[in-house]
């Protein structure tokens, strides 16, 4: 599909590999082989939570192709193998601190990226505990800035997951 897509067009590719959606993960030697073939392929946003895989790919990458996390989790130490940012879920919820804590990862001051890191380590499984966009819309009722309303077939986060959501934000009182 991709070969597909990227021979359609001179617009920028990137390739996304979210296993945990497609029931299917890309593996370090495809995505390798698809940025090596097309120059308009120029990214991946990596979402595999294969830590080795994703070296494997940061490390035998050509030149002009970038590595995105796409798991908040793993953005920190992601960036410190060489990834180049993150297209963020908890980023929606926490704009500011989290691209604060990427900012500094990316300008090497790591001890300051990893001490914001850690006050996001509960949140980052709490959001997708009962599925995406669930938990980051749920934050975001907790912050008062939306209703805690979504779509048909999706639902919004268990009471559990939203009281601890609620206990967690309160503790942390971060501004968004």
């Amino acid at each position: 599909h991709y070969k597909a897509i990227a021979e359609a067009t001179d617009l920028p590719v990137v390739l996304y590999n979210v296993p945990g959606r497609t029931g299917v993960n890309m593996t370090a030697e495809t995505t390798l082989r698809l940025a090596r073939d097309f120059k308009n392929i120029i990214a991946i946003k990596e979402a595999s939570g294969n830590i080795t895989q994703m070296d494997d790919i940061i490390k035998n990458k050509p030149a002009n192709f970038d590595v995105i996390s796409g798991d908040d989790g793993i953005t920190f130490p992601l960036i410190t193998l060489g990834a180049v940012g993150v297209i963020s879920v908890i980023g929606n919820a926490f704009p500011r601190e989290f691209s604060r804590m990427t900012r500094l990862a990316l300008q090497g001051d790591f001890a300051n990226a990893l001490t914001i890191h850690h006050k996001f380590t509960e949140l980052f499984s709490l959001l997708f505990v009962d599925g995406n966009p669930a938990g980051v819309k749920a934050m975001l009722n907790v912050m008062g800035l939306i209703e805690n309303k979504l779509r048909l077939p999706l639902v919004p986060t268990r009471i559990t997951t939203f009281e601890k959501m609620r206990a967690i934000l309160n503790e942390l009182k971060i501004k968004c």
